[in-house]
């Protein structure tokens, strides 16, 4: 299972993940700068680590590579959940407090997510009105 990214692994990420196309590390760079002062050598040791790691393939452009995410934020996500909760020596009881803590805007996000998945059921991922269906705002 993932390891959770660190504080700057995750800034970088986002990035990757939100722009959602081959990034360079001027790029990435340039938009961390925003935010802190960052060196282009900090940036690219991240990006190379996170190749290392498998989180990015890159693809040399040139002198420079450009770096693009192998899965997406949502697959983080879920595998990190997924770890969580295989860990845990009561996987029944850590959902009951893990759904506790949700917003009602999360506890629809799930509602929606369980009728896409429809569990218990024999049906597919189709939304109500046959075609694909929309999850958190996004058409799958």
């Amino acid at each position: 299972m993932p390891r959770s990214l660190g504080e700057l692994e995750d800034a970088v990420m986002t990035r990757v993940w939100e722009w959602n196309r081959p990034v360079t590390v001027r790029e990435v760079l340039e938009d961390l700068r925003k935010e802190r002062p960052i060196a282009y050598t900090t940036v690219m040791t991240v990006l190379d680590k996170l190749h290392r790691k498998g989180w990015v393939r890159r693809e040399r452009d040139g002198r420079a590579y450009r770096y693009e995410a192998v899965s997406t934020r949502a697959a983080y996500a879920a595998a990190l959940m997924n770890d969580a909760w295989s860990r845990s020596d009561n996987p029944a009881a850590a959902l009951v407090a893990f759904f506790g803590m949700m917003s009602p805007a999360q506890t629809e996000a799930l509602r929606d997510a369980l009728r896409v998945v429809d569990v218990g059921g024999a049906g597919g991922a189709a939304g109500p009105d046959g075609g694909a269906a929309n999850v958190g705002g996004t058409r799958r």
